[in-house]
């Protein structure tokens, strides 16, 4: 089924929830707060279908007052419904709304003239020139028809209907994740806390698991309701109302929910800002501002007015997405929106900044990529594809491939400055110099540099393959000049030298494969084959040990029995002072030995 998203706007008492009353049969105003004060004061729904075509409205506050429910609805619009009551014509809140559209990029604009019963065919021809003189002011607006309606004229009506049926369908790009903000949220007998909203991006499933990001919880969908009818899917663009397993009282208006792993909140995010006409912003200007259902209370921080460049500074996080639309309030009014520039809160200095976020404005992905990688020369990943350039990683990789000075890593969507060649060279030859029995490989090095993937240090030791100076035997590499050394036997050696050395209280096999610059698999190998014949001794996890060193500790463990009558942790570390895990792992060995009797964690020597 195609489903359409249709906004319904206008000034307050112009006629909007009567209009939708009289195609669809249902009156959007269910709260008795509603009825009683006879406007819309929160978001309303409903649908009519046709065919496979569903129309569902959203009905969204006219008074001057409600401004800000009106924005969280115009958020999912597909298009706008705009009631004008013909006899009063254009009033502030008419143009206040289309303002806010303006700003949200919601496209398509049809106007309904209504109660054209009590109006002249003059007056109409007036409003619709009037109309379209107004809406061609607005850059991001498009007036697709006027149609001047009556609710007592039926034939006004279907016409109006058949032609919201027959609206072309909008595109729908399909994200991985899911992103819906929650707008309503109750809780009803014998089902459980239910939240309706628009699906933003991705599709949501019944049992998925679903993370609620202000309070970083998951919850399970229970059921998925499109209109009154149970689904096992919903899709992009869709009205859904989700029953979730949560308690009602955890989850709020405003809150939203997503696939876990891909966004990250801040409360600093920078951002391309207008203001609407007749009004100003100013630095440090106290807003309220709105993206979807979500509104929260800042300071606008501009870093170039005259380019509307600006960092908004937040009372708590939110969770965005490049290119997002929001609509800024000061005071109860409209004072402008804009669209989110970078959603993450990157610790750039100013100029630098106004350098990256002009990229972003412009839409031009190369050269953000280009002034990151300049940024981040120790790496800077792509898998953050979605949140900070609304891509996903593959298409994030596709642009980076064009880039001149960066090494692109595709099986880690890693993106690396060309300098870092030289200094992991510089590493690799001053590891060599100093220890001419290395044997590292990229996974060894890329552990000690932490900031370089595999791929990359793979890169650089095969261009010291290719200089001559460094050998490859399978993963690992040597120096050229050692000839047929082999490898296995060398690391024996100086594994088995070093741990004889340490005595009683060797370092981790980990520690000890970084000071030898050997490979960890290399390494161990060569204890296990150390350990095979039984010239050492795994004592404990990490904790291995020669065979002559624990001979000692066994003879000094029993010497301290015979001298104290029993030996226990206490007692080993007053005779041999030591850490706990060295004397455990000894006393449980100990354990092992037939002539060693263990009672109440005390060992004694059998008689």
């Amino acid at each position: 089924m195609r489903n359409i998203i249709i906004g319904t706007a206008g000034h307050v008492d112009h006629g909007k929830t009567s209009l939708i009353e009289a195609m669809t049969g249902y009156n959007g105003d269910e709260l008795e707060e509603e009825k009683e004060r006879g406007i819309t004061i929160d978001l309303s729904f409903t649908n009519m279908k046709k065919g496979d075509v569903n129309v569902a409205f959203i009905d969204v506050p006219g008074h001057e007052k409600l401004v800000k429910n009106m924005i969280s609805g115009a958020f999912g619009f597909d298009a706008t419904l705009f009631a004008i009551d013909t006899n009063e014509g254009i009033m502030p809140q008419t143009i206040e709304h289309l303002e806010v559209l303006d700003i949200l990029k919601v496209k398509n604009i049809i106007v309904a003239l209504t109660k054209k019963d009590l109006a002249t065919p003059e007056l109409i021809e007036k409003r619709k020139k009037e109309i379209k003189e107004l809406i061609s002011k607005f850059k991001n607006l498009k007036l697709l028809e006027i149609f001047p309606t009556s609710i007592k004229d039926k034939e006004s009506i279907d016409k109006l209907k058949d032609y919201l049926f027959n609206l072309p369908p909008r595109e729908i790009t399909h994200s991985k994740f899911f992103r819906y903000y929650v707008d309503r949220v109750f809780s009803l007998k014998g089902i459980g806390t239910v939240v309706t909203g628009t699906v933003l991006s991705g599709k949501v499933k019944l049992k998925d698991k679903i993370y609620i990001n202000e309070t970083k919880t998951l919850t399970n969908v229970k059921n998925l309701q499109v209109h009154g009818e149970n689904v096992s899917e919903a899709y992009t663009h869709q009205r859904v109302a989700i029953n979730l397993n949560i308690p009602h009282t955890e989850i709020k208006k405003g809150y939203l929910l997503s696939t876990k792993g891909y966004l990250r909140g801040f409360n600093r995010i920078d951002v391309y800002v207008h203001p609407v006409e007749g009004k100003e912003l100013f630095h440090n200007m106290e807003i309220l501002f709105i993206s979807g259902a979500k509104r929260v209370r800042g300071k606008l921080l501009f870093i170039d007015k005259e380019k509307g460049l600006a960092t908004i500074k937040l009372d708590e996080n939110v969770f965005l997405v490049y290119k997002d639309p929001f609509v800024i309030l000061h005071q109860g009014r409209v004072y402008g929106g804009g669209e989110v520039l970078n959603p993450i809160n990157d610790p750039i200095k100013k100029k630098k900044k106004k350098i990256y976020l002009e990229h972003l404005k412009e839409g031009d992905l190369l050269k953000v990529f280009e002034f990151l990688v300049s940024q981040h020369k120790k790496g800077f990943g792509l898998l953050q594809g979605y949140q900070r350039f609304n891509i996903s990683p593959n298409e994030a990789l596709e642009i980076a491939k064009n880039l001149k000075n960066a090494i692109v890593d595709e099986e880690n969507f890693n993106l690396y400055h060309i300098d870092v060649i030289d200094e992991i060279k510089k590493i690799i030859k001053d590891i060599y110099e100093k220890n001419r029995l290395a044997f590292i490989s990229p996974s060894s090095l890329s552990s000690q540099l932490k900031w370089a993937s595999e791929y990359l240090t793979k890169l650089v030791l095969d261009e010291f393959v290719k200089e001559g100076y460094l050998q490859k035997e399978g993963n690992i590499y040597k120096r050229k000049d050692l000839g047929n050394v082999n490898i296995l036997s060398s690391v024996e050696q100086r594994l088995y030298s070093i741990l004889d050395n340490e005595g009683l209280m060797p370092e981790a096999p980990y520690n000890l494969y970084t000071r030898l610059n050997i490979d960890r698999k290399v390494g161990d190998n060569a204890l296990k084959k150390l350990t095979s014949a039984k010239k050492v001794v795994r004592l404990s996890h990490n904790l291995f040990v020669t065979s002559k060193n624990l001979t000692i500790a066994i003879n000094k463990m029993k010497d301290i029995i015979k001298k104290r009558g029993y030996i226990d942790v206490k007692v080993f570390k007053e005779e041999m002072p030591m850490s706990r895990k060295y004397i455990i792992a000894y006393l449980d060995y100990l354990d092992n030995l037939g002539d060693i009797i263990k009672k109440d964690n005390k060992r004694y020597l059998k008689t």
